[in-house]
């Protein structure tokens, strides 16, 4: 026996529907994926061993969804839905039934075909889907999780990613076999500020944080200024971007 065959035999005598449930598992605990009462939403959810633990990590205040064109059979406190995801309206029908999500996680792949630049080019653009779903769906600060397979097209869908979260690092769970080129891109922070790090804009100071440091509302958005009082109008430059703040500098 193989350590990876130790996964489908710990799946068996454990319940799980699939051995990446361990890679889930993992996944979390390597980047911290679930809190108690969040809301999740898994793509490409058959036959059901991610919701399965999903379901585990946000305990009974929480809400689990799947979808999968693949019928999945009840997985106890979660809810799935039948429909392809390379489908808008099967897309659009998601963002209406959960309005936002704290994690979206994705274990979608391609159906092989032997040639690895074309199974790697359709993982990536099953990524990219997943992300761009991930996009319309979480809230601030929320998370994403995707699976990928290693080669050239991954790092610009790795740097577009960067541009909308606080971080992302690629994880290669021990639960993968060792013959596959998987990994998974974990997003962490979803950003929906409408400034990114380096951009300079003209911001009135209103308030004061208890810090001392001034607050200027960009759209809704907050940026603590340092040095500055209420009243000031300044230009600044953005230092750095949270899910729901930011920093900033004045520049003289």
């Amino acid at each position: 026996m193989t350590g990876k065959d130790e996964y489908y035999n710990r799946a068996k005598q454990e319940g799980y529907r699939s051995r990446s449930a361990y890679k889930l598992k993992q996944l979390d605990r390597e980047a911290g994926l679930f809190g108690q009462g969040n809301t999740v939403v898994d793509l490409g959810a058959a036959p059901g061993g991610w919701l399965q633990v999903a379901v585990e990590r946000v305990g009974d205040e929480g809400t689990v969804l799947g979808v999968d064109l693949q019928r999945v059979k009840d997985v106890e406190g979660a809810e799935t839905i039948r429909g392809d995801m390379t489908d808008e309206e099967v897309r659009a029908d998601l963002v209406e039934r959960v309005g936002e999500a704290d994690v979206v996680i994705s274990d979608m792949a391609p159906n092989m075909t032997g040639e690895y630049g074309l199974d790697h080019a359709r993982s990536v653009h099953l990524a990219r889907m997943a992300y761009e779903t991930a996009l319309e769906l979480l809230a601030p600060g929320g998370d994403l999780a995707v699976k990928v397979f290693e080669g050239p097209d991954l790092a610009d869908l790795r740097e577009e990613m960067e541009g909308e979260f606080e971080y992302v690092r690629a994880v290669h769970p021990d639960a993968s076999r060792d013959s596959s080129s998987e990994l998974y891109l974990v997003a962490k922070g979803r950003l929906t500020a409408p400034v990114r790090e380096g951009d300079e804009v003209e911001v009135e100071i209103v308030d004061e944080g208890s810090e001392g440091d001034g607050i200027a509302k960009v759209e809704g958005y907050t940026l603590f200024v340092p040095g500055a009082t209420t009243g000031d109008a300044v230009t600044v430059r953005v230092t750095d971007v949270k899910p729901r703040y930011g920093f900033a500098e004045t520049v003289e």
